[in-house]
């Protein structure tokens, strides 16, 4: 889930930067160091949007640096496991999909898929499953169920997020279409 949070920070602007608008610099240092990093108890940031407050500056002997405590606001997704996601195939490959959900991408190994055997075409890059004819392939929309979380703060790059739709509700926008046109026939509108 996306959230909006307000935090606390202290920051270093650097000497050269001093004769600067101090919001601006503070904000683009902000931006530079959070966005995209993992924090465990934050979330994923996914930006830096607002300076509120800037305090008093600290000085360190031997930095020619100004160290400043600041209030901003950032965007942040916070994932948690059973969490229903949606997302975009990035990639395909013969062992499952990668789902971009922003600013990370997560795992949908062909297991977790459907209830099928999945084949892999690769010439079209499509998971097909064999009995229903199903198909999942790069720009599909999904929704998903998170099943496995694992995120690194150190190399955000390593971190490991695991995806099922092999539950009623989930899949891609396609098939959650047909379902849900194949339950009005069955059972009429509402």
């Amino acid at each position: 889930m996306y959230y909006r949070v307000t935090l606390e920070d202290k920051v270093r602007v650097p000497p050269h930067r001093l004769g600067e608008d101090l919001y601006k610099v503070v904000l683009n240092v902000l931006q530079e160091q959070l966005e995209g990093s993992i924090d465990k108890e934050i979330g994923i940031f996914i930006a830096v949007t607002k300076v509120l407050d800037v305090g008093e500056g600290d000085l360190i002997p031997g930095d020619g640096a100004v160290y400043y405590d600041v209030t901003f606001d950032a965007l942040v997704l916070r994932l948690s496991l059973q969490e229903i996601i949606e997302g975009a195939v990035v990639e395909t490959t013969s062992f499952g999909a990668f789902i971009s959900l922003g600013p990370i991408d997560a795992m949908l190994h062909v297991s977790q898929i459907s209830d099928d055997f999945i084949n892999y075409d690769e010439k079209n890059g499509r998971l097909v499953c064999q009995e229903s004819k199903r198909q999942i392939g790069v720009g599909d929309g999904v929704r998903a169920r998170v099943v496995a979380l694992s995120l690194n703060e150190r190399e955000p790059r390593e971190s490991k997020i695991g995806l099922t739709m092999r539950q009623a509700g989930l899949g891609t926008e396609a098939w959650l279409k047909e379902d849900f046109e194949k339950e009005q026939a069955e059972h009429g509108s509402a």
